[in-house]
């Protein structure tokens, strides 16, 4: 009950403060939301960075997506990787809260998003946390 609680006050709070943003809500139990800025798939998840941020690593080797860069500046770390066609992929780690992570994932150039691959990523991310 507090996941739905949650997640609808998350929608809420990302209807208010993004404006702009389209909400997809995931499909299946604990599936979560997802929303859409600036080209990037976002979804916050109900677990500390590093935790998040090692499930994103394992998704990336699960599919076969080769890591070229990983940095942090202390707030966020970001993995950069390509796709064996050659497509960039990019994931951002941040803490929302002490127990709450957001996880970005932007695959493709500006302009040309591909969001199929992202939703994937993220599926491979929330399996990884389960």
């Amino acid at each position: 009950m507090w996941k739905k609680r949650l997640a609808l006050g998350l929608v809420f709070a990302l209807l208010f403060t993004n404006g702009c943003a389209v909400i997809i809500a995931g499909v299946g139990a604990g599936a979560g939301v997802y929303t859409y800025v600036r080209g990037e798939l976002k979804r916050t998840y109900p677990v500390t960075v590093a935790p998040a941020l090692k499930a994103s690593l394992a998704a990336l080797d699960d599919l076969k997506i080769q890591i070229d860069r990983k940095q942090s500046d202390g707030i966020v770390d970001t993995i950069e990787a390509k796709r064996s066609d050659g497509t960039p992929v990019v994931i951002r780690v941040a803490a929302v809260t002490p127990t709450f992570t957001e996880v970005s994932v932007r695959t493709g150039v500006l302009g040309v998003w591909d969001k199929e691959v992202s939703e994937l990523i993220h599926a491979t991310i929330a399996q990884r946390l389960q």
